[in-house]
């Protein structure tokens, strides 16, 4: 079986997220997989970018997470390059745009240890950012 990761802060869930999840899981049809979604604590990332406004608290975005049919375990994370160390995985699916350098160390950790490394394109017309700016036009 296949133990696919992928990783986020998923604070407004929308048709981007969900068809990560059903990409990822969907990465290899001839294998069982499961796909493991880690979400960022909600905490840590005021302390790095304390001006974020965060809409749904921790619990919230894994709740909502864990919901999508797609998705078949939830964490919580912190420091993507550290604690993909400590999940059990495969598969590292990423999206083009996680490209900062705590992606790039965990990209890099993941070849160093025979983890395969995805990119998932992203679905065009929709993101978080343009969610809050069309929320608050309204």
């Amino acid at each position: 079986m296949k133990k696919i990761l992928t990783v986020g802060v998923y604070d407004m869930l929308h048709i981007g997220h969900i068809l990560l999840f059903k990409h990822a899981k969907e990465l290899f049809p001839d294998e069982e997989c499961r796909l493991i979604v880690a979400v960022q604590d909600g905490d840590y990332i005021l302390k790095y970018k304390p001006d974020t406004q965060i809409v749904y608290t921790t619990e919230e975005r894994l709740f909502m997470v864990g919901s999508v049919r797609w998705v078949d375990e939830v964490v919580t994370y912190r420091d993507v390059d550290k604690d993909i160390r400590d999940i059990d995985f495969d598969v590292f699916a990423k999206g083009p745009d996680q490209n900062h350098p705590g992606f790039q160390r965990a990209v890099a950790w993941c070849r160093e240890n025979g983890k395969e490394v995805v990119v998932i394109p992203r679905t065009e017309g929709i993101s978080s950012t343009f969610l809050k700016h069309y929320s608050k036009d309204r």
